[in-house]
């Protein structure tokens, strides 16, 4: 399938990828092109930025999560519709998975862009630097000949001087330079301990953000370079992931809850999509603003996000804690990775969540982050004993007891993690069901009328 596209990548973090990625994204798409806007890795937060600034999903595009066969599949399918993906890389071009099962370099920004076909674009972080440049563009252009480096977009330019130095000394790079934008503090996005703070939380001012970043890239930024080097990109020998031929429906269509707001900006668009497929009627429930679960519901997904700075708010909220735990007493399906976890838990920072485990979780003076290969220990409403997944830690809390009687999940040598009581299956592991969709498949079925009227002994 012919798809224009491009991958945007640095030397290293903190370079300005997010940021030139968001503002090419506004920029293109005010020109009235429809694009669609893609994260490589786990994070949650950059698509959220490109999201609001596309005006349709940013989608993540992770091998390590859902297998190297998914990522042109599920790039087909985020782009439906665009005339062009914008691809974010990250951290360094280069550096991928750390773990002993994979190759060096294995879900690096190199390994995606490899795996799409497309060509890179490098942002250089240039505040620093004048004609070394040059040598650092062209060791990332060489270092690995099968990375195609289309051009390179020079961020943080201090002054006209700067950037005629730069230039000039990139001429006999033999790399394009595709843009040069100046150090704009004003346009600095907040951060707190888990990265950036995610665009839906906040709200106006993100939006303005976001469109002052599409102004600026406009201005600094040659599109119609960049467009002519997506068109570059050769056909893809691929077929648009479907949902639909993940899973199979089941006869009733149980009602499935999924947590949002801005307590619950975390997940991956393909769970639901793979949960409507499997018969579900997706809603959306804000543990912030409403006071009760949606009439019907049969399951409750809750994901990740940043209840410990809401604790509070969701505490306050005692008619919705109340009608969750009402849910799990019942046997009801519930699945929580992250901070569904935390809002399960009896507490967090001292303030009383739902009850639903017996569980205190408090703030951690470290962050936990990294790719896990996981086997579940414990048969649940999510996953059958024995179960191989690959997802991804990423909290700074802790879980006091970190597991119950009944684990859910246990990687390597670290001890088994997680809760499976009842109907509820809560972990710190983040997944998406893209990579094992029997999971979506699993948990619709447990929402069934049929399954429903013996929870306990359908999923021992």
């Amino acid at each position: 399938m012919s798809l224009p596209r491009v991958v945007v990548a640095a030397p290293s973090s903190n370079a300005g990828k997010t940021s030139v990625t968001t503002g090419l994204v506004a920029a293109l798409t005010a020109r009235g092109l429809t694009v669609s806007p893609h994260k490589i890795g786990p994070d949650y937060i950059d698509p959220g930025y490109h999201g609001l600034a596309a005006g349709r999903p940013g989608r993540n595009l992770d091998p390590w999560l859902v297998g190297e066969e998914r990522i042109a599949p599920l790039l087909l399918h985020g782009a439906h519709g665009a005339d062009v993906a914008v691809v974010e890389g990250v951290m360094g071009l280069f550096d991928g998975a750390t773990h002993p099962t994979v190759e060096p370099g294995f879900a690096s920004t190199a390994h995606v862009a490899g795996l799409l076909r497309a060509p890179v674009v490098l942002v250089v972080d240039a505040s620093s630097q004048a004609r070394s440049v040059a040598a650092l563009v062209h060791g990332f252009a060489t270092f690995d000949p099968s990375v195609r480096l289309g051009g390179v977009v020079l961020n943080r330019v201090g002054s006209d001087r700067h950037e005629a130095i730069l230039r000039e000394a990139l001429g006999a790079a033999g790399v394009p330079v595709l843009g040069a934008i100046r150090r704009l503090d004003q346009l600095h996005t907040p951060s707190r301990h888990l990265g950036l703070v995610p665009a839906a939380e906040r709200s106006a001012e993100a939006v303005a953000t976001v469109r002052r970043l599409g102004e600026v890239v406009a201005a600094g930024v040659d599109l119609d370079a960049v467009l002519r080097l997506a068109r570059t990109a050769p056909d893809l020998a691929a077929v648009p992931w479907d949902p639909a031929a993940e899973v199979t429906p089941t006869g009733s269509r149980p009602r499935i809850a999924v947590a949002g707001g801005p307590a619950f900006t975390f997940g991956y668009a393909e769970n639901a999509e793979l949960l409507a497929a499997a018969g579900a009627e997706v809603v959306t429930v804000d543990p912030l603003r409403d006071e009760a679960l949606p009439d019907g519901t049969d399951g409750l997904v809750v994901g990740g996000g940043f209840p410990e700075v809401y604790a509070a708010e969701l505490s306050a909220n005692a008619s919705l804690r109340a009608d969750v735990a009402a849910l799990a007493a019942r046997g009801a399906p519930v699945a929580a990775e992250c901070a569904g976890l935390l809002y399960l838990a009896r507490e967090l920072d001292g303030v009383p969540m739902c009850g639903v485990l017996d569980v205190a979780t408090a703030m951690a003076p470290r962050l936990t982050l990294g790719y896990r290969a996981a086997v579940a220990t414990t048969g649940s409403v999510l996953a059958a004993a024995g179960t191989r997944v690959r997802g991804h830690e990423f909290h700074r809390t802790h879980a006091d007891p970190p597991a119950g009687p009944s684990p859910a999940w246990q990687w390597r040598a670290a001890a088994p993690e997680g809760f499976v009581q009842g109907g509820v299956h809560a972990s710190y592991l983040h997944l998406n069901w893209a990579g094992s969709p029997e999971l979506a498949q699993r948990f619709v079925t447990a929402c069934t009328p049929a399954v429903r009227s013996e929870p306990a002994r359908a999923h021992r």
